[in-house]
This record gives structure tokens, C-alpha cells and sequence, in this order.
């Protein structure tokens, strides 16, 4: 692997970026009903679509999630306090209404495990918890995706906890302390551009932890750069979405 390679090849793609040139100007988590962004409403918003991002188009998941929002008679799902109180049909129904549920009984169970768990911890406030872990996003990491594991499904994964807290980052007033250990969410797309750049091989890319090498890779390249680990994530990401577009 050649480091300053790589580090030279993601500058010029996140110039690219930066320029416009791989497109981004809407990503999927901007279909959203734009609410107060300190708002508890928000939070929820951000949260608990996100556990059902899986094997999915990010772009179709949030479409999805905001008509469910501005759906009066569907809206209630993101209020974890009424979807404990309500029956398991009623909340299948609601997230299957505009297919923010796709596997409606697997996916169903997800999301009311989350808001049991919003609800026993924090009285259904997820900001409490940010408060409580003192906005530090290596304290938040720890306690869910090994404290907690089992009360946080799939929004306690690898790639999915970093890429919940990148967007808790970008579309609400979180601030965390440790930014910079915020890791690259290693997503299919961010895997793929990691393996083009040549910072894991042909091997690797088809190994069982090639998620945790992305985020090892990344965090040794460009520790003392000018980059955060997360920075690089969005113009990886619409890289490889874009069909690696030629560095220039």
C-alpha cells in the first residue's frame, strides 16, 4: 500500500467532491420533514429508520420514512412512548403503509425493540443518553455496540452505528467531543472505493471482517492528515456510487 498515494487520491476526490463533480447535492437522508433540528422529533427521525438501512436503497428508505412522518395516521411510529402503548398490528401497519418496513414482522420487532429501549432508558428522550455519555463519541460507540447490543439492533453494527452517528452529526445540534475518532461507516460503497484505492486486497475485500480492516485502514492512513476518518465518507461514498469516476 502506498500511504501517500491513497492520501493523494482521496484529496483529489474530495475535491472533487467539493466542486460538485459526484453529484451528492441531495443524499438520501435530505427527505426529511425538517424539523426543529434540536428537537427530540429530529433525533427520533434520524434514529429509527436507520436500524432498518440494510441491504437496502438509502434514497427509497428515507423517501419512505418522511411520507411516513407527514402521514398523521402513520407518524405516531416515530414517538417511541405511543408505539409501546399501541398493538404489534398497528405499528406493522403503519411502517409497512409507505414501505419504511420491507420484512414487516423482522423489522417490525426491530423498531419497537428500539423504542422499548428509548423508553425503559430515557423516558423515550434518545437525547438523554447523548448527555449522559458527555457527547463523547467513543463513550456512545462503547455503550452500544458493546454494553447494550442487544437493546440497540443493527443501529449497534459496525457499519451502522458509525454511519447513526454520522448523521446524528450532520442533521441535528449533537456536538461530540473525540470527532475525530468518528470511523468511516464501512457501507458497500465505502468498502468497494477503499478496496479501488488499493488499501485492501482482492483477499481482503472478500473476508468476513473487511469492515473492521476499512475502518483500520482508514483511521492508520489518516491519522496526522488533514482529514477525519468520517470526513472522507460522503465523497468515498458517492464515488463508488458514481462508478469511480476518473481522479482528476
Amino acid at each position: 500500500m502506498n500511504t501517500q498515494k491513497v492520501l493523494d487520491d482521496i484529496d483529489k476526490i474530495y475535491q472533487m467532491w467539493s466542486r460538485g463533480e459526484l453529484g451528492g447535492e441531495v443524499m438520501p437522508e435530505d427527505a426529511n420533514p425538517h424539523i426543529d433540528i434540536s428537537s427530540l422529533e429530529n433525533y427520533l427521525y434520524f434514529t429509527l429508520p436507520m436500524a432498518l438501512n440494510y441491504q437496502r436503497n438509502s434514497y427509497t428508505l428515507w423517501e419512505s420514512a418522511n411520507k411516513t412522518y407527514n402521514d398523521p395516521e402513520t407518524r405516531f411510529v416515530f414517538n417511541p412512548k405511543e408505539v409501546v402503548n399501541r398493538d404489534f398490528t398497528e405499528v406493522q401497519e403503519a411502517l409497512v403503509k409507505y414501505r419504511v418496513a420491507l420484512q414487516k414482522q423482522k423489522q417490525t420487532e426491530i423498531w419497537l425493540k428500539l423504542c422499548h429501549t428509548f423508553v425503559d432508558l430515557y423516558d423515550g428522550d434518545i437525547r438523554k443518553m447523548f448527555i449522559e455519555l458527555d457527547h463523547d463519541v467513543n463513550k456512545i460507540r462503547d455503550f452500544i455496540q458493546k454494553k447494550n447490543k442487544t437493546r440497540f439492533p443493527y443501529l449497534s453494527g459496525i457499519k451502522l452505528c458509525n454511519y447513526w452517528l454520522f448523521v446524528i452529526y450532520q442533521y441535528t445540534d449533537e456536538k461530540y467531543k473525540n470527532i475525530e475518532d468518528l470511523t468511516v461507516a464501512p457501507d458497500t460503497h465505502v468498502v468497494r472505493g477503499t478496496h479501488r484505492l488499493g488499501l485492501i486486497t482482492d483477499e481482503e475485500l472478500n473476508r468476513s471482517d473487511v469492515q473492521e480492516l476499512v475502518i483500520k485502514r482508514w483511521n492508520e492512513v489518516l491519522k496526522n492528515s488533514k482529514y477525519k476518518p468520517i470526513d472522507i465518507h460522503t465523497p468515498l461514498w458517492l464515488w463508488s456510487r458514481n462508478g469511480f469516476i476518473e481522479i482528476k
